[in-house]
């Protein structure tokens, strides 16, 4: 077995250098980019912090409003809502994947004929209702909303004056991020923004078939997009893989990177800016710095408490840590506080019949990531025409039902000593322990084996959305709470305990 594990692998790594040799041979014209004044992004505005990990260390807290709000969510909504097919790397695909390649020429034409600028005219967000969206978020209990500004396609869907590949200018003909910022603002929310614009770099590189791509008269669109300096140097099939931290981009790239980061900082102040894995890089550091000390330098003249948010160890200070998807998520404790970006379907972008997670599961991980030091940032999938479909709709205010009656539980609290006692999580606030149990025991007694009487005294028990006594004791063997015979609410039950002087907690 061991044997024909490493033929298949060397197999692999052939097929992969002959796909480098040749594709190395591709021609690729220079890219593109915004003409900048001296040809760099503007200068940080005066402040403490300066572009170096030192200097943002430093100066850099995270915000109240994150610690205390828990809940968030994040929108993945642009062009690939039109296709409503695949996922949000349509764009990618339909020139990449022979599969999409087959299923985009049936549907809308040869990529040729019909490119992905084509899905402009067709994103018409007739129905979108800023207004609508902020209600429903304040609903559902979200504390703080994350829309993506522009995904790995490269297309603004905010008011950009960098480039008329934008919302404003084109499709729906409207700052669509702005009028969100304005509703959710309106509502007492947090707004943030994120950005994938680096991974616009080589994101829609393709030769696989005659498409629209490298047409000059769409060059500040698509790029033209470049071909990875990994492959376009001819390097070895070793060096493609080894090299996949690389940062290829050009200077001019770059620069226009970081104004177009800026733009957005000036146009809407976010709260939270985040960025997805294409900043990873330790090659990128100089520019990332640079952004750093604009955005904070920007915030301090506000007067404001923001965060920049990225996955791995993108920022070595000033961010908060993202894990994309709940499974990548800590599963004990940790002492760094973090986040998950999670999506509320099988895939970020709209796609037609796309499966939901339940409510349930939903709040199963909040609650678990609440007890570890991290918040709970759910994706949701509006349609093309700025709707929020009714089953993420349902789900949502699903959430928010269960927050009015447990989010005493939640909102404001801080890990406890421990995350959990089996399936029972538990945060605590002002002294007060909040267990919250996923299960109703059968049995009707809930055990907690962690709470013994010698850790301290409990001196009351009481459950969230019920108004009867609770009855418990404690002894040697943990603290044991009798249920009441009706269940309050559904999805998971939070207990408050007092007496323990929990707020110790670490």
């Amino acid at each position: 077995m061991k044997k024909i594990f490493i033929s298949f692998v060397l197999m692999g790594l052939l097929s992969c250098d002959a796909f480098s040799q040749s594709i190395s041979q591709q021609t690729t014209p220079g890219r593109k980019t915004i003409a900048l004044p001296g040809g760099k992004a503007p200068a940080s505005p005066p402040g403490p912090v300066l572009p170096n990990w030192e200097s943002i260390r430093s100066n850099y807290q995270i915000p109240d409003w994150y610690k205390d709000g828990k809940f968030g969510i994040f929108l993945h909504w642009g062009l690939y809502s039109v296709a409503a097919h695949g996922s949000e790397w349509y764009p990618k695909r339909m020139y990449s994947s022979a599969e999409m390649i087959k299923w985009h020429t049936e549907k809308f034409g040869a990529p040729d004929k019909f490119g992905y600028k084509d899905f402009i005219p067709l994103l018409t967000a007739a129905k979108y209702n800023p207004d609508d969206w902020a209600d429903l978020f304040v609903k559902a209990g979200a504390k703080y909303i994350v829309p993506t500004a522009e995904h790995h396609d490269g297309f603004a869907m905010y008011d950009s004056k960098l480039t008329k590949w934008d919302a404003k200018d084109m499709g729906p003909k409207r700052d669509l991020i702005g009028d969100l910022a304005v509703a959710v603002r309106k509502r007492g929310l947090k707004f943030g923004v994120s950005n994938h614009r680096m991974e616009n770099w080589d994101f829609l590189y393709s030769t696989l078939v005659k498409s629209d791509l490298f047409d000059p008269k769409y060059a500040d669109f698509y790029g033209p997009p470049q071909l990875p300096a990994s492959r376009a140097q001819g390097h070895t099939a070793g060096d493609v893989l080894a090299d996949q931290t690389s940062a290829p981009q050009s200077k001019a790239f770059l620069e226009e990177w970081l104004a177009r980061c800026e733009e957005l900082v000036d146009n809407y102040k976010p709260d939270m800016f985040w960025f997805d894995n294409g900043v990873n890089s330790r090659n990128l550091d100089s520019v990332k710095l640079r952004f750093a000390s604009y955005y904070y330098n920007s915030a301090a003249k506000w007067g404001k408490q923001v965060t920049i948010s990225t996955k791995s160890d993108a920022f070595l200070a000033g961010s908060l840590k993202d894990y994309e998807r709940q499974w990548n998520a800590p599963f004990v404790k940790t002492q760094e506080l973090w986040q998950v970006d999670d999506p509320i379907g099988d895939k970020f972008g709209y796609v037609e019949n796309m499966g939901l997670l339940t409510a349930e599961t939903i709040i199963h991980r909040l609650v678990a990531n609440v007890s570890r030091n991290g918040n709970y940032l759910l994706n949701i999938s509006p349609k093309a025409d700025g709707t929020i479909p009714d089953d993420q709709r349902k789900v949502l205010l699903d959430i928010g039902d269960w927050f009015k009656m447990n989010g005493e539980a939640i909102y404001g609290t801080r890990a406890y000593r421990r995350d959990s006692d089996g399936a029972v999580f538990f945060t605590t606030k002002a002294g007060s322990l909040y267990a919250i149990s996923l299960q109703w025991p059968e049995e009707k007694v809930l055990v907690l084996p962690s709470l013994p009487q010698n850790i301290g005294r409990v001196s009351s028990v009481s459950l969230l959305g019920y108004s009867g006594e609770i009855i418990y004791k404690q002894n040697d063997q943990g603290l044991f709470i009798t249920l009441p015979q009706i269940r309050p609410g559904k999805y998971a039950y939070s207990f408050k305990i007092e007496g323990l002087n929990a707020g110790i907690g670490n």
